[in-house]
Order: structure tokens, then sequence, then C-alpha cells
């Protein structure tokens, strides 16, 4: 069958050929696990078609050939490429309460979290503000494990800081509370305080590695919004890694459009999208370590 091409626009100089937009779903899934769609090719183009321009090539396929045959440095940059980085302060707020309540119940004990897909921090900053909420300091009994496939985001995350508009839905309080606004050349953003800063450890992971440099027990591990990016077999193989790290009353918080029933001997729905062990399994790994 001859290879059809993407048709071109003026603001499209490559050729993106089926087997070229094949390679590069192949490559994504086997090497960070994300599946993409037909739908997604005018993406894979865009996104895939900067690194084309960074390293002055002109065809997608030599690219590809590059890639699988020195590789190096720039898997990582393809991964990147292809990486959806949407967060935001607070984002599925519901699930910060039941965090803070879940924190309380640990009778001060000192806590251990991990944000599993940190993004550009949002979401491990949220996850710190809420635990200095809930035990009333700057300094709260917790450790926080903030790890992201995308080496960018990570390194942007490290920095914390935000341009003003990020913070729009975000209370004045909040913000004067747990923010230091910028002046003169930082004007117009804000960084997140130092002591919730030294609450994190950033690190960049691969969820589909087969091993992960992290230890339990964990109180809670927030996947959310990446296991949309999985299909059912490669999403059951990381909630199956997810599971051993938890505390037996851990908690797992989903993203708004997850649902992971199909590893229902591992976990089981608590409430909106938050998940806990399922009882057989906790079951098994007592009796596991009699």
């Amino acid at each position: 069958m001859a290879d059809v091409t993407l048709g071109l626009s003026a603001s499209q100089e490559f050729d993106l050929t089926d087997d070229d937009f094949e390679r590069i779903r192949k490559l994504i899934y086997e090497h960070a696990g994300i599946a993409l769609s037909d739908a997604k090719r005018q993406l894979a183009y865009s996104r895939v078609g900067r690194r084309l321009r960074a390293l002055g090539l002109t065809r997608f396929s030599d690219y590809l050939d590059r890639l699988e045959g020195e590789g190096g440095d720039e898997w990582q940059e393809f991964t990147n490429a292809l990486t959806t980085n949407l967060t935001s302060f607070f984002r599925e707020e519901h699930h910060f309460p039941i965090l803070a309540e879940h924190a309380k119940k640990a009778g001060g004990r000192p806590l251990t979290l991990w944000c599993s897909a940190c993004s550009t921090g949002e979401e491990p900053y949220s996850m710190a503000i809420t635990m200095a909420e809930a035990f009333n300091t700057l300094a709260p009994p917790v450790r926080i494990l903030a790890t992201d496939v995308d080496t960018n985001v990570v390194a942007a995350s490290e920095r914390g800081v935000y341009d003003m508009e990020r913070f729009e839905k975000m209370s004045p309080e909040r913000l004067r509370r747990f923010f230091q606004k910028g002046s003169g050349p930082n004007a117009g953003r804000a960084r997140i305080r130092p002591e919730l800063r030294e609450l994190i450890t950033f690190r960049a992971l691969n969820l589909l590695h087969d091993s992960w440099p992290i230890r339990g027990p964990l109180d809670a591990i927030f996947c959310r919004n990446v296991m949309i990016y999985f299909d059912k077999p490669t999403q059951y193989r990381i909630l199956k890694k997810f599971a051993p790290l938890l505390r037996p009353d851990g908690l797992l918080f989903a993203g708004h459009s997850e649902n992971f029933m199909h590893a229902a001997d591992l976990f089981r729905l608590r409430g909106k999208t938050v998940y806990e062990l399922a009882p057989k399994y906790r079951q098994a790994r007592h009796g596991a370590a009699q």
C-alpha cells in the first residue's frame, strides 16, 4: 500500500507519513507507556517537528532513525516533547480536605507522600500547603516526593516560581501566607516559600521503568490525570507496583476521568476518585508477612 502523507499547509514544512506516525506511536509507547490515538497525529507532528528544527533535520524518518540508532539524551527530549503538562494549584479541590483528614489521623507521626506526575509543581506544592494548613505550621511532619517523566517540568517545579496569573483561583490569604511576591525584574511573579520547598524532593522518574528509587510505606500517592495516557495493561502494571508501597490504610488519588475498576484485586473505590487497598490484597500482604 502506498504511504500516505499528511497534507501540508503553509505552517507545515515537513511530511509526516503514516509510517512515521506509526513509528512515533510505537516508540513513545515502548519508552514511556503513552498510547497516542489517531487523533493525536497533529500533536505528534507539532511536538516532534520541534525536534527536527532543533537538530536541523527535514524528515521525520531521519529523526526517528537517529533516535533509534544513537538515542542517548535525545530519548529524553523525545519523551519531553510528547508529554502533556496541564495542571493548576488545587486542581480537583475535593482531594485536599481528604488528604488533610487522612494526615491528621496519623497521630503526629511523620508522613510520606508521593506526587507521581508533578508536572510544573502546582500539585506537590498544593499538597505541601494542605499539610501546612492541617498542622498549622510551615514545618509539618511530612516529606513529599515529586516525580515526572519530563525533565524540563521537574526543573521548573524545583524553582517554584510562577506568574501571578497562575494564582487567580487561589485565595489572597493562601497567596500571602505561602508565597513571596517578586519585585523589580521579578514583578508579576511569586515564589513558593522556602520552608515549603524544603518539604519536597523532586526527581525525574519514568513510571514504566522496572525499578523505582522509592521506598514505602507511603501514606498517599497522587497519580492524577496521567493514567489516561496509558492503556489498561500498562495502568495495571503501574497500579500493581503502587500497591505494595502504600501503608495498609494508604490512599491513592486519581484524576476525574480515570477509573481503576480493572484493578479491583488491588484497589477499591473509597470515594470520588479516591482509592484504598482492596481488603483481599491487604490480607494477602498481611499473610505473606507472617
